[in-house]
């Protein structure tokens, strides 16, 4: 059999435990070129700008 406490732990001592456990958003930048939201440090996914410069070229959209 595993051991089991011997006591139940207190809520206080509960939500200490989980103060770390918390989610935080994302940090979001502005694209200098398209003016989307991406992440920092990474290329545009919408228009594939990195630093000014275009990285990955992107295909035009087809207009039905």
């Amino acid at each position: 059999m595993p051991p089991h406490p011997k006591r139940k732990h207190s809520k206080g001592r509960r939500n200490r435990r989980r103060s770390h456990d918390a989610l935080t958003a994302r940090a979001l930048v502005s694209c200098a070129n398209c003016n989307e939201m991406h992440l920092s440090h990474t290329v545009c996914p919408s228009c594939g700008f990195y630093d000014g410069k275009e990285v990955i070229a992107k295909k035009a959209r087809k207009k039905k």
